[in-house]
């Protein structure tokens, strides 16, 4: 199983100088509500997907300040011993909310929202972002990948291009919950259930005097899954010749080539053409070397004769736009049981947020399946399911949207309770199966690569005449 460590201090620093701020002015019991949220969805998509609420969870779970975390504070000379004190006997209490990992998720929609004493609320955004953000940037990319490879299997081979253990291990995890079929990562599989793919490497073939020798030496040892990487002298005078002459006298159960380098398409399909004329009809040509969504669209396109792709740096660091960008902000205080709204305002409009607590609904075509929008309002508010609804886009008022004959869904669910967690996890199978089923609600233009149709994401007319309120009350200021 995987080794819990204690993360409560891996936050930023000024998260540490606030919280010691808001115990010194008597503001720690102060009641916060925060929402995460995105601006912009990775390589101008039309979707990402929601991944990291599990680890979001075991991190909230286990907020615990030892004697070691409190020593080093104490060394800064910056934070009173009373503060200290509280940080000793520290105790989560906050509700929180959140968006299922696998749901396709948009611009600007509150993916978490955290209610509870501002100490606290403030303090776990660190981590609330650093989980949610890598995840989901990988799980994103990957299922473009996934998407692009029509239906053949994509394995993530990036383990030794991430950044960092965590990033090889969950960024295997996002992966697969997006559609990957496997990993080439061995701890990912032993703590996370992803099944653990792998072939051989050029110095297998370099340690034999040649690639024949090497060959019926693995089918040998690896007679159920023998896939032999044919490229390390020369893919079609010498590499596929000698896998077919090992594979015709080893008879393995199973068997297929990798190919590492070179034309992706052309090579594969002479290389298909020499297995076929062998009578290896059943021998599967698997790819790598730096795939993308791009170059899987395009080699498919050509006719290239590909069973499964094995996707590496261009994945797992999601390459072509590294960062998800999301962010955490402050959207409502209570006091006296009243809540007040509060609005983040900047010259720039992506970043003026939206205040209060709220609740995010996604309605979807009865006949079709499809989802046709998701609406955030506030709390209060409930999307009633009736003859006709009317949605309208925030950012032009005059438009509108009558939908009719629509069901409706709460995305969100309850993790936390006053700091007891009510929520638990489904497997990673159950995750990667609702990824896949939520993708398909998707229509096609929305699905696109290049110059996907902007998915509706719509305010409430309560919400959106908040806010309206809030951006007056402010102008003059």
């Amino acid at each position: 199983m995987e080794k819990k460590i204690n993360l409560t201090m891996l936050t930023d620093f000024y998260e540490l100088t606030m919280a010691n701020g808001y115990f010194e002015t008597g503001m720690a019991d102060d009641i916060a509500f925060f929402d995460m949220f995105f601006r912009k969805v990775p390589d101008g998509g039309g979707y990402a997907i929601m991944a990291g609420v599990e680890q979001l969870m075991d991190y909230l779970k286990n907020l615990k300040f030892t004697d070691e975390d409190i020593d080093y504070l104490r060394s800064k000379q910056m934070f009173s011993e009373a503060f200290l004190q509280y940080l000793k006997n520290f105790k989560f209490e906050c509700d929180v909310w959140a968006v299922p990992e696998g749901t396709p998720i948009f611009p600007h929609e509150p993916i978490v929202t955290v209610r509870g004493p501002v100490i606290q609320a403030q303090f776990i955004e660190t981590m609330i972002l650093l989980s949610i953000n890598h995840q989901s940037l990988i799980a994103t990319k990957a299922n473009r990948i996934v998407r692009a490879s029509k239906g053949r299997a994509v394995m993530e081979f990036g383990t030794r291009r991430a950044h960092g253990v965590d990033a090889a291990i969950y960024g295997a995890r996002a992966a697969y919950i997006a559609g990957c079929a496997g990993t080439a990562c061995a701890i990912a599989d032993r703590d996370h259930g992803i099944k653990a793919l792998g072939t051989m490497a050029h110095s297998w073939v370099q340690m034999y005097p040649d690639e024949y020798s090497a060959f019926k030496k693995y089918a040998q040892i690896y007679p159920d899954n023998c896939v032999l990487l044919v490229d390390t002298y020369n893919v079609l005078k010498s590499g596929v010749p000698a896998a077919i002459r090992a594979f015709k006298e080893m008879k393995p159960k199973s068997m297929g080539i990798r190919i590492d380098s070179g034309d992706v398409t052309k090579q594969k399909k002479k290389a298909r053409a020499m297995l076929d004329a062998a009578g290896l009809e059943d021998c599967k040509i698997v790819v790598s070397n730096s795939l993308d969504e791009y170059i899987i669209r395009d080699v498919i396109s050509e006719g290239a004769c590909i069973d499964s792709f094995g996707v590496g740096e261009r994945l797992i660091t999601a390459k072509s736009e590294p960062v998800f960008g999301g962010v955490y902000k402050l959207v409502a205080l209570e006091a006296g049981g009243q809540l007040i709204p509060k609005i983040k305002i900047s010259e720039n409009v992506e970043k003026i947020t939206n205040p209060g607590f709220k609740h995010l609904y996604r309605l979807y075509d009865r006949e079709t399946g499809k989802a046709r929008g998701d609406v955030i309002t506030l709390s209060d508010e409930t999307i009633p399911e009736v003859d006709e609804y009317e949605i309208f886009d925030p950012n032009a008022v005059w438009k509108r949207t009558k939908i009719r004959n629509y069901f409706v869904r709460n995305l969100r669910v309850q993790l936390f309770d006053k700091g007891r967690c009510v929520y638990e996890s489904p497997s990673i199978d159950e995750i990667r199966d609702y990824c896949r089923e939520q993708i398909d609600t998707l229509w096609a233009e929305t699905l696109r690569f290049e110059n996907p149709q902007t998915y509706y994401v719509d305010l409430s007319r309560k919400l959106w005449n908040m806010k309206n309120e809030l951006l007056s009350d402010y102008s003059g200021k």
